[in-house]
């Protein structure tokens, strides 16, 4: 079922007695609902943008009680019945049975109301500031799904320097997304969401197929030595049932050397150790390495490293950002390098912006840097030509 669905004065979005098999969020116009009761027709108002209609059909699974006639050129967006489910399943226990026992009530006074009575209407505008957010966060999940559909999510390319023989040997793949009348989505905002749903999944599989691309694009242009790209995956997502096996089957179909895909994992608090190092073990041993991600913050602690191998150590950019601020910064800094060595995995320190960061972490054994000094974040295409790899001040990283 298409995501956006436009329709023309008069058209009809669907009849009374139609299955509901979604809800519809009007984006622009207005839709008009009706119902015929015997050769009475009633009128239940005209619902404009902004509005959701058709949910309480959708979430019962009874046929629609109106219909839906266009009033003006009009334009929906489709909110699929999973959608809902989903997020209600994975609500508190106590929301969701005050729902089912909601929805049981409904049932029943619908089954015993006159038979000359006129339904109630489906659908009523939602008026207080809270409904708004939640409407608000039902359209971006839509629009979300829209975008994976149609491809438009786009994947920018951040260059690694590798301080040891002075290039750029990696990158790391980060999602972008950009709506017409909104500008730039926060990737914390839209990744968030996604990780409320199952939707992180098929947005991890759309940068995973993108990174590919471009690992094969560079080695049919003729590039003896590949560039690894890391692609960021929640614990959510690596202990997805199949996952694992789904991306080392892709690499092998790929025909790409080991090494030249790398996973972040930056879910802050792990699930299951033992399920997330087999998922581990099973990647590793088809040549794809692993980097904690943004080791210092949030519910980041010690026990990632304990009791999971990395081989990577990616340490959050507020430590490369205030290293000189204090001595006890500083050695902080040289107390995660060294414990990161100590495991017998090499640091990539985020958030570099200056040639003075950039020495001292030489100085400290850092073997990777990234950040602004080194590059923003590139298209694909800047990848490809090799343009992401050149610096616009190549003396500061010598």
């Amino acid at each position: 079922m298409a995501v956006t669905r436009e329709l023309f004065d008069g058209e009809i979005l669907y009849r009374q007695g139609d299955p509901a098999d979604c809800a519809w969020l009007i984006e622009r116009g207005a839709i008009e609902l009706t119902s015929q009761q015997g050769r009475r027709t009633v009128h239940h108002g005209v619902f404009g943008p902004g509005e959701l209609i058709g949910e309480l059909g959708m979430l019962e699974g009874a046929p629609r009680s109106v219909t839906a006639t266009a009033r003006g050129d009009t334009v929906l967006l489709a909110i699929d019945r999973d959608q809902f489910h989903e997020r209600l399943e994975n609500s508190d226990p106590i929301v969701r049975t005050l729902v089912g026992s909601l929805r049981r009530r409904a049932r029943h006074l619908l089954a015993h109301l006159p038979e000359d009575a006129p339904p109630p209407a489906e659908d009523l505008p939602a008026e207080h500031p809270g409904e708004r957010v939640g409407l608000d966060k039902i359209r971006l999940e839509a629009l979300l799904r829209e975008a994976l559909h149609h491809g438009t999510l786009e994947v920018r390319y951040q260059p690694i320097y590798d301080l040891r023989t002075a290039r750029v040997s990696k990158y790391e793949a980060l999602v972008r997304w950009q709506l017409p009348e909104r500008g730039v989505v926060s990737p914390a905002e839209f990744i968030k969401l996604a990780e409320e749903t199952s939707l992180i999944v098929p947005v991890g599989e759309y940068v995973l197929d993108r990174v590919l691309e471009v690992l094969r694009g560079l080695r049919a242009a003729g590039e003896d030595a590949l560039p690894s790209i890391a692609v960021n995956l929640s614990a959510r997502q690596l202990v997805e049932p199949g996952m694992a096996r789904h991306i080392v089957q892709r690499v092998d179909r790929a025909g790409l050397p080991p090494g030249v895909l790398k996973l972040e994992v930056t879910e802050s608090r792990m699930l299951d150790y033992a399920q997330v190092a087999a998922v581990m073990a099973h990647c590793r041993a088809h040549g794809i390495p692993f980097a904690l991600d943004d080791f210092g913050t949030g519910y980041s602690n010690l026990t990632h490293l304990h009791k999971l191998e990395f081989e990577y150590v990616k340490v959050d950019q507020a430590f490369a950002r205030h290293m000189f601020d204090s001595e006890r910064a500083m050695a902080i800094v040289r107390a995660i390098v060294a414990m990161a060595h100590g495991l017998r995995a090499e640091v990539i320190m985020e958030g570099v912006e200056t040639r003075e960061q950039l020495a001292q972490l030489r100085a400290l054994g850092v073997r990777f840097a990234q950040g602004y000094l080194v590059g923003q974040a590139q298209p694909a295409e800047a990848v490809l030509s090799g343009e992401a790899a050149r610096f616009s001040d190549a003396d500061a990283l010598v």
